[in-house]
Order: C-alpha cells, then sequence, then structure tokens
C-alpha cells in the first residue's frame, strides 16, 4: 500500500513540478499560464497532450521537439523530478497530516521561486502576496505554539533581510526581503533565523563553487532566492532536530 501512496505522491508532484515551471516561466512577463496553451519556445508549435507527460515525453522524445528537433532545456525534466521527489519525501518525513499540506504549499512556492529568480533574477510580487494569503489561512486552521510565532518569524524574515540591504546598500534584493517575510509566516522564528542561516551557507557554497568552475565572475549577481527556499524545506522538514543536534552538541 505505503508503495502505491509513493507512486502517485511522486507523479503528482511531477505533474505540478511541470506546471510550477510553466508558472515560474510566464509570472515575471505577465504571459498568462492558465489560458494560454504550451507551446515550443523555438518554433512555436502548441504541444499535444503526449508532449506534456512529466518526465516521459522528454525522454521519448529525447530531449528534442517533434517538430523542429530542438533540443529541449534539461530543466523542465529536473524541475518534474526534484518536485517529485520533494513531495514525497514531504509524506516520508511527516505523514499525511496538516503538516504535510504546509510542506506541499512551501515546496509549491520554493519550485516557482527557483524557476523565476534564475532564469529573470526576479521574485514576483504576486506570487509572495498569493502564498503570504495562502500561507496565513493555513497557519489559521494549523497555527504554531504560540500562534503569534508566525508573527514574529515574518517580522524577523523582513526586518533582519531589510538591514542587510541597508548595510549593504543593496547587497541583497527587495525580493528576497518579502520573500523571507512570507516564509516567516509559516515557519515562525526559530525556523526563519535557522532558513537564514542555511541560506547564506548553500549560497556561500554556490557561488563559490560558480565562482571557482568561472561560470560566474566575481562582480556577476547572483540569486539568492533559490538557496532560501532550499533552506526553508530543509528547515520546515528537519530544522528541530537540527536544532536539537546543535544544543545537545555544543550545550550538553
Amino acid at each position: 500500500m505505503n508503495a502505491v501512496i509513493y507512486l502517485y505522491l511522486f507523479f503528482t508532484g511531477t505533474i505540478l513540478g511541470s506546471f510550477y515551471h510553466v508558472v515560474g516561466l510566464r509570472l515575471p512577463k505577465n504571459i498568462p499560464f492558465t489560458t494560454s496553451r504550451s507551446a515550443c519556445p523555438h518554433c512555436t508549435t502548441p504541444l499535444q497532450a503526449r508532449d506534456l507527460i512529466p518526465l516521459f515525453s522528454y525522454l521519448i522524445s529525447k530531449g528534442k521537439c517533434r517538430h523542429c528537433q530542438h533540443s529541449i532545456s534539461i530543466t523542465y525534466p529536473l524541475v518534474e523530478l526534484i518536485t517529485g521527489f520533494l513531495f514525497l519525501l514531504a509524506y516520508i518525513n511527516l505523514g499525511l497530516s496538516l503538516s504535510f499540506l504546509g510542506a506541499c504549499l512551501l515546496i509549491s512556492l520554493a519550485v516557482i521561486v527557483t524557476v523565476s529568480d534564475m532564469n529573470y533574477m526576479l521574485i514576483p510580487n504576486k506570487l509572495l502576496l498569493f502564498f503570504a494569503l495562502s500561507f496565513i489561512i493555513f497557519r489559521t486552521i494549523h497555527p504554531l505554539q504560540p500562534w503569534y510565532d508566525s508573527i514574529y518569524g515574518a517580522l524577523a524574515g523582513f526586518a533582519i533581510i531589510l538591514v542587510i540591504i541597508v548595510l549593504s546598500k543593496g547587497g541583497m534584493g527587495a525580493g528576497d526581503m518579502k520573500l523571507l517575510g512570507t516564509l516567516g509566516i509559516l515557519m515562525g522564528l526559530k525556523l526563519t533565523l535557522l532558513t537564514l542561516f542555511l541560506a547564506t551557507l548553500i549560497g556561500t557554497v554556490i557561488s563559490l563553487t560558480l565562482l571557482s568552475f568561472k561560470v560566474i565572475g566575481r562582480k556577476d549577481p547572483f540569486p539568492f532566492g533559490p538557496s532560501i527556499v532550499l533552506a526553508a524545506v530543509i528547515s520546515y522538514l528537519f530544522g528541530f532536530d537540527l536544532l536539537q543536534l546543535y544544543y545537545e552538541t555544543f550545550f550538553l
């Protein structure tokens, strides 16, 4: 029975990942993503149902458009695969619970933010507003203890990045500030602070790796949103275990 549930959640995640990829590409450019049909980005031929099966369509077509034979970006199946894996990981960690629903909301935001920020260096306000409202509704139904921890998390996430922006004179973007503030509603104070700490580590490792391989230059802009949302997913799923491990390692 568990295997059936695992497969269902994984493939549901891949389907949603395909949709989130479209949202992440279209929302920053104000292109409709609910009414406009998907098309090949090169020859603009509308895609048929057989072209839209997550993972399998890419494998069957060998990563090329059936019409113009132009290569399709590997990011399409990667986003689908990662989203499916994250949904499955959340279920294994949390079971079928309200916390799992919160994880699904968080993963959805994480995927869209990653696609948008990596392609355009932009995190749309419309996206953050939608998920801020979603997190508020979720925390009304399933509040943190104490309930006002959501307020503390949101204020801390917003204020800390604001201070960094002011002190660094633009070293981080307003989108990152609003993103961490939005995440704070869901995460609460402790996990928001942990998210920022982990995001800094993740962002540093990624940027240094890209610099060492000369993928980016020292003065090139680097999207921090993906590091924040990856850190948020880690914190939501494993944060209290990490904090307990830290406490036992250094204070016991």
